[in-house]
């Protein structure tokens, strides 16, 4: 029992560090708050104030801490601060090519009518239509092990009175990556972002890029305009990519890449890669990538497949955090608390790159009890040790939040405060 005693206090002691190193600018309560939060995600598995204030296990009535926490997370209004320091932070931990990924989201809330801000959303899980918000997400990609790692979300409605549009709220995420991250780090992207304003935003500032593009969509290729589809058909793939699908099935990627111009920005020389065998119609991807190296067209195919990895992400934030289950009302709580969950996802995320030189997560993944082997995307076998290990502790984080008091006692050695002038 010692030894999880100790583990457990080494593991607090670790996620205040990182919530200090978060919370610079920030003010003594707003970085109390932050730690509790992370904590109490991390402990509870869940996105309930309820529940987060319950792993607190705080010596006050569970009611002040709900609402304690609650009007923190409705007041706290320097988010942009808090997500500059955690992006620094993440940072030096990743490559300076590491890849970008860009995907959007939703969140269902179809037995809620208090929440402020919902709107009618189609839901990617069903199909179907209900009420709920908007998600947009970008994850980078650690350099070993290509765990996804949030470094931008936002929650937005239609409804509110400063939205303007899905595409400017993209446009606002590439603005943010494009302080915090070099223009060699390549931006990914599915088809639900052809459109040509990104094509020229990317352009202008020289950003390396994948696009999955639609098979409708024209282009010029030796100055003639030419479907992109019916352009395909002439190429049956000249280097091979071995795949295996989900359903375990492999396959024989054949790829082609192609030089082409698109009919809005004639001067920029871009490349068109083919990929036959995911499927009945060819996947089709444009990039501003070159290299001298043949097989330039077979890396551009692996960096858009690891866009799979932000899937990943957002199942992991829902079915782990039961993220679209939170209570809170207001647009702003909402996206705190998006905000500080992704930040807590990253921390396991940092964690899950350490997996073969640090011991606290080989011990957290040993704890979890794996039925079989640690699959590579470690996040939920670190989740469910940090989940197994917080229950076996009586106390929660306040104990480290006490200050310890002075102490007087003369000593040998010089002490400054009895010092005579």
């Amino acid at each position: 029992m010692s030894h999880y005693s100790t583990l457990s206090n080494n593991l607090k002691t670790n996620i205040l560090r990182f919530s200090r190193s978060i919370s610079t600018g920030l003010s003594i309560p707003q970085f109390k708050f932050i730690f509790q939060m992370m904590y109490g995600l991390l402990c509870s598995q869940s996105c309930h104030l309820s529940n987060i204030a319950r792993s607190l296990n705080e010596t006050v009535l569970l009611k002040k801490t709900i609402e304690r926490l609650s009007r923190n997370m409705s007041e706290f209004s320097n988010s942009k601060k808090l997500l500059n320091n955690y992006v620094k932070r993440v940072r030096s931990r990743l490559s300076k090519t590491t890849i970008l990924l860009v995907d959007d989201s939703d969140i269902t809330k179809p037995c809620s009518i208090k929440m402020e801000g919902l709107q009618l959303i189609r839901d990617g899980s069903t199909g179907g239509y209900g009420v709920g918000y908007h998600t947009l997400a970008v994850t980078a990609l650690t350099p070993t092990h290509k765990s996804p790692i949030g470094i931008y979300t936002r929650v937005y409605s239609a409804t509110e009175a400063t939205f303007v549009s899905a595409t400017q709220e993209t446009l606002k995420a590439l603005e943010f990556i494009r302080k915090h991250f070099s223009r060699n780090c390549v931006r990914a992207f599915d088809r639900g972002y052809d459109a040509n304003i990104f094509f020229e935003d990317m352009i202008d500032k020289k950003e390396k890029f994948v696009i999955r593009v639609n098979n409708k969509r024209k282009v010029k290729y030796k100055d003639n305009p030419i479907n992109i589809y019916e352009l395909s058909k002439r190429f049956k793939g000249k280097f091979v990519l071995k795949f295996k699908k989900r359903n375990g099935v492999k396959v024989d990627c054949k790829i082609s890449i192609v030089p082409i111009r698109l009919s809005f920005r004639p001067e920029a020389d871009l490349n068109l890669v083919i990929c036959h065998g995911f499927g009945k119609k060819p996947l089709l991807l444009i990039t501003n990538m070159k290299s001298d190296d043949d097989q330039i067209a077979v890396t551009i195919t692996k960096v858009y497949l690891l866009r799979w990895r932000i899937e990943e992400f957002y199942r992991f934030k829902k079915q782990q955090f039961g993220f679209e289950d939170f209570r809170v009302r207001s647009l702003n709580s909402i996206r705190n608390l998006d905000l500080i969950l992704t930040i807590a996802i990253g921390y396991i995320g940092l964690m899950s790159e350490q997996v073969d030189d640090k011991r606290l997560v080989m011990e957290l993944i040993y704890i979890s009890k794996r039925i079989f082997d640690t699959p590579k995307f470690m996040f939920y076998a670190i989740a469910d040790g940090m989940y197994d290990l917080f229950a076996r502790s009586k106390k929660g984080v306040s104990y480290l939040l006490i200050s310890k008091p002075n102490n007087y006692q003369f000593s040998l050695f010089r002490n400054p405060i009895f010092d005579i002038p």
